[in-house]
């Protein structure tokens, strides 16, 4: 992948993105201005605010930021009780303390607020939204509260205004049927925007059929008002300041994580690069942008994610498209004046009416039910409509801590006695000191000696039931009793006993030294025990931490039979744990394991031209294994690993004995056409690792012996085949097992580049890590 040249490059997909978020920021921006009550003007200042400086400054390339639906209902609170100017105040403070938190670096804090409150802040602000426009739509004027609007409905409905309800049920109707627009022309027409196109037609109907409604009005910008010394009182300014940072900040930061998701996903483009967003950067940017709103007049700004999504399914490739989205906002604010003000205002509160029913999601409804955190969303909900936003999101947070302290507190045991004496306890919840009580009560309802299997259905245990349930295993099975701990749960440590081999994945065992203390030199039959009482606690440990997790994959795959991806052939060294190494699990990898990992040539013991020594005698184990991995299981790729140190390259370079009576110098003779390969280049660069030298001529052959051995697999002939059709790779691989480090060798054959721990950052990014 490939970025844009320049810092700000102009991709011709940035341009049309850009003309297509600019289309449906317009009538939005007004709309938006016209529910809180702001200046029309306010509108498209924060709009092109949010693209030109939250579009340069900000951390998300392509979220599009400007004035947004769930700010409306803080900023129409805040213009009711300190006025315009005030509020333009405010908004410069909470840029402010935007700017501040994103210099703390705490934006991926603001990430842990329970999705349920979040939907259910925007549910809220959408549904007030949608009361208040509808009194608009009916010809009237929205009042000054969600409760207010509620009472005096009934009476609106009864005596609507004929020419603002037609022009509000043309818009409405346009919305939601311009993007099903059928046949050749819908397709040409759907490249419009909806908004912009409700807008214009309900326009264009009303100026044709010649209604008197109220239109926009956008007064002089010499008369345009500027922010004034904020008055009132302060505590109340201080939480509208904390309500303007909570609700843009969260906004934003939440809409940027859909951006990204968003253009992973997106197809096309494939050539262009997108960095991944930088969220304390984003933070920044957006209360960079507030400032200079609040300081122009503007309203607040928050990242919208109808403008961001518009703007990457357009086909934006950089940040150019949202900063021209704003140029063209500009334009229009002093170029189109005396269209904008042939809008009917009941045509925008239509506009603005639907966005905030959009809000009201049903999918974030169904999430929620099926984590069981209706009660949050619900109280969430009522509390921002009846109370206010920040009111609101402080009863959702009260109520998201007492249900997670309830589902602590209140964890269901039961134990039942199944077919042949074996008892089952199952355990609902989370298991903490609290449940302890109840715990010991089930366990204890056990008889002794009797097998007993513990189902732990839960994400969480604490130290307290740990001990008890440990403690309990430990006496049943001193009494001759059998324990099987299954479920979902997790320790939260390993049993202490030494008996016991525990040591978890990949930590640093020392030969098991972590719980197997070294043994004791001794005779030969106490070092046999010894090994064996190593794999008889390996095995306890796997049927106790690991079966539990993966028997129903292992059961899958047992059903279903293997359909491995790759082909794995590395050397037979313990110290190359190859699933460690991939992090590959059951089922990944079809592995193929020798000394040196070697591959004889196809046809070797019948003098097969092409090898540069012939081996006589070879062994088909592993040309049994190639023809399996490619003709049945029909792998999409050979990987060939070879590793330092390796102990058949030393014996190669004459380090050790060469017995050819036996089978392993026979089996090493297939390696003698890589130490050819390595001595036959003297004085010629041969495979080589990307930045550094080889340490030594072990290391040298190791190198070679991989890209040998890759000659030799391409030399078989189910494998030719498959490469000649294009349907099987083969893959370069070496790891220093001292360094832990693995390399990938080139497509030139002859440099081995070593793999990166994460991909690349760009360099606005950098920062980040």
């Amino acid at each position: 992948m490939r970025r844009p040249g320049g810092r700000f490059p102009v991709h011709p997909a940035d341009v049309s993105a850009s003309i297509t978020v600019f289309l449906i920021a317009l009538p939005l921006s007004l709309g938006i201005a016209l529910a809180t009550g702001a200046p029309l003007q306010a509108g498209l200042v924060a709009a092109a605010v949010g693209g030109i400086v939250a579009g340069l400054l900000g951390g998300a390339p392509l979220q599009v930021s400007g004035p947004a639906a769930g700010l409306t209902l803080v900023t129409a609170d805040l213009i009711h009780l300190y006025g315009w100017r005030t509020t333009c105040a405010l908004t410069v403070i909470a840029g402010v303390s935007q700017v501040a938190l994103g210099w703390a670096r705490v934006a991926r804090s603001a990430l842990a607020v329970s999705p349920a409150i979040v939907h259910g802040m925007l549910a809220g602000i959408g549904a007030t939204i949608a009361l208040a426009q509808l009194h608009v739509v009916l010809g009237d004027s929205p009042q000054s509260s969600a409760i207010a609007n509620a009472m005096a409905l009934p009476g609106q409905l009864a005596n609507p205004h004929p020419a603002a309800l037609s022009v509000s049920v043309l818009t409405v109707a346009t919305l939601l049927l311009w993007p099903r627009l059928p046949g050749t022309w819908g397709r040409v027409l759907r490249t419009a925007p909806a908004a912009l196109a409700a807008v214009a037609l309900a326009t264009a109907c009303s100026v044709v059929a010649g209604l008197h409604l109220p239109q926009v009005e956008l007064p002089s910008w010499r008369s345009h008002a500027l922010p004034e010394a904020p008055h009132g009182a302060v505590l109340g300014m201080i939480a509208a300041v904390l309500t303007v940072t909570l609700v843009a900040s969260v906004e934003s930061l939440l809409s940027a994580v859909a951006v990204d998701k968003m253009t992973a996903a997106r197809k096309g483009a494939a050539d262009v690069r997108v960095p991944r967003a930088h969220l304390d950067r984003e933070l920044r940017g957006q209360g960079a942008a507030n400032i200079v709103s609040g300081l122009l007049g503007g309203l607040p700004i928050t990242g919208v994610a109808v403008r961001s999504t518009a703007n990457v399914s357009a086909g934006a490739v950089s940040r150019a498209s949202t900063v021209m989205h704003g140029v063209w906002v500009l334009l229009a604010a002093g170029l189109l004046v005396s269209v904008l003000e042939l809008i009917p205002l009941a045509v925008l509160a239509a506009l603005v009416m639907v966005v905030g029913v959009q809000m009201v999601k049903l999918t974030h409804i169904r999430t929620v039910r099926r984590h069981r955190e209706v009660l949050v969303y619900a109280a969430t909900v009522t509390g921002v409509v009846l109370l206010g936003v920040l009111e609101g999101v402080a009863v959702g947070i009260a109520v998201a801590v007492a249900v997670a302290l309830h589902r602590l507190a209140h964890t269901r045991i039961t134990v039942e006695e199944q077919d042949g004496g074996a008892y089952r306890v199952l355990v609902r919840g989370q298991l903490t000191f609290l449940a302890v009580p109840r715990l010991s009560r089930v366990l204890g309802q056990v008889p002794d000696g009797a097998r007993a299997v513990v189902e732990l259905h839960g994400s969480f245990m604490d130290h307290a039931a740990y001990e008890t349930l440990q403690g309990w295993q430990d006496a049943h099975a001193a009494h001759g009793g059998a324990v099987e701990i299954t479920g979902r749960g997790r320790r939260i440590a390993e049993p202490a006993s030494a008996a016991a081999h525990s040591c978890r994945p990949w930590t640093p065992w020392r030969n098991h030294s972590c719980t197997q203390p070294p043994a004791a030199t001794g005779s030969e039959g106490e070092g046999s025990r010894e090994g064996n009482r190593q794999l008889a606690s390996g095995l306890s440990a796997f049927q106790r931490n690991t079966a539990p997790l993966v028997r129903e994959e292992l059961a899958r795959l047992a059903r279903e039979g293997q359909s491995p991806s790759q082909l794995f052939l590395t050397c037979a060294d313990s110290r190359l744990v190859t699933s460690m190494i991939t992090s590959s699990g059951p089922g990944d990898l079809f592995t193929v394991r020798n000394v040196g990992n070697l591959v004889p040539p196809p046809a070797a013991g019948s003098g097969a031209t092409g090898a540069a020594v012939v081996v006589q005698g070879g062994d088909d184990s592993v040309g049994a294994a190639i023809e399996f991995a490619v003709d049945v299981l029909e792998v999409r790729s050979i990987t060939v690993c070879g590793h330092s140190g390796c102990g058949a390259m030393k014996a190669l370079l004459g380090a050790m004995p060469d017995d050819r009576g036996t089978s392993l110098g026979r089996w090493l003779r297939h390696g003698l056409p890589s130490l050819e390969r390595l001595t036959g280049r003297q004085g010629t660069p041969g495979p080589r690792i990307a930045g550094r030298d080889a340490t030594d001529r072990v290391e040298e052959l190791c190198l070679a012996n991989v890209v040998q051995q890759l000659e030799h697999l391409a030399a078989h002939e189910s494998v030719a085949n498959r490469l000649a059709d294009g349907s099987l790779e083969l893959h370069g691989m070496y790891f220093h097992v001292g360094e832990a480090q693995a390399y990938l060798l080139d497509e030139s054959g002859e440099v081995f580049a070593p793999v990166a721990a994460t991909p690349p950052e760009p360099a606005e990014d950098v920062a980040r890590a």
